[in-house]
């Protein structure tokens, strides 16, 4: 890495850390990748483990040799900058001292990165980002072997859904849906049993869903205000729900995602 130090907030090299939302970095730069942000050193060092490429990093002098721990080796800029000047760069105290501009990757297809798994989290039009990190962070901790975006869904990229996750969407397989019809096409030849958790008078509570599960299943999680859409309902195979008390309906999508998965491994 070559240690750069910059004393001008104005430097236009540190444009990838003021000049540009996350949506229009990845308008800008798509389809070949674009470019997402990354924060705290234990967040880059899981994606540059995940094989993501920095493009280039912004670092408070404090932390230059914790970062030099994890990209020592390669060939990146890494912008050494005073405290006062991280702040004025991006708009807020970089309390976690490291931020990484990163090379976003070209997205797998649903069929590769549903080949050999067994337990498929599905987040559709999950529009909270923090919701979507907490998702990927439960798929981690868990046990699902991948996750499927929806069209409609929020950036598991964006900064907020990978420091939620605490880089664990650099860690567990995913991909996003860009065809319904077709996902379910691929789920099915798959031998996946598609769930989707929802409250219907027909459905199935987890726990029985549980006790004779099917050896592929795939999780339908739907968005925090109006739930699984019309054509996730229908796809499905079967319909799930969680035995809610107390005059509680449902849980936070997050949580109820956490549900769903720890009782796939009990």
């Amino acid at each position: 890495m070559e240690l750069l130090p910059v004393t001008d907030a104005d430097d236009r090299r540190l444009d990838d850390y003021r000049a540009l939302t996350d949506t229009a970095l990845r308008s800008l730069f798509e389809p070949s990748g674009g470019l997402y942000i990354a924060e705290s050193t234990k967040v880059i060092a899981r994606a540059v483990a995940a094989g993501h490429r920095p493009r280039s990093l912004l670092v408070q002098e404090r932390r230059v040799d914790d970062i030099r721990e994890i990209v020592g080796d390669l060939d990146v800029p890494v912008y050494v900058v005073p405290d006062e000047i991280a702040e004025a760069v991006t708009g807020f105290a970089v309390h976690r001292g490291t931020i990484a501009s990163m090379h976003r990757p070209e997205l797998p297809s649903v069929h590769d990165v549903i080949d050999g798994a067994s337990l498929v989290l599905i987040l559709e039009n999950i529009g909270d980002h923090t919701n979507v990190g907490a998702a990927f962070r439960a798929a981690a901790g868990l046990g699902a072997d991948a996750v499927l975006v929806s069209p409609g869904g929020a950036d598991p990229l964006y900064r907020r859904s990978v420091r939620v996750s605490m880089g664990t969407v650099f860690q567990v397989p995913w991909t996003r849906i860009t065809d319904w019809e077709s996902a379910i096409a691929d789920l099915h030849a798959a031998g996946f049993d598609i769930a989707a958790l929802a409250l219907r008078d027909d459905a199935v509570t987890l726990d029985a869903y549980a006790a004779d599960r099917p050896s592929r299943v795939a999780l339908v999680m739907g968005s925090e205000g109006d739930g699984l859409s019309r054509e996730a309902m229908d796809g499905a195979d079967t319909v799930v729900t969680i035995p809610m008390s107390g005059g509680v309906d449902s849980l936070n999508v997050a949580s109820a995602a956490a549900v769903a998965l720890w009782s796939m491994k009990a």
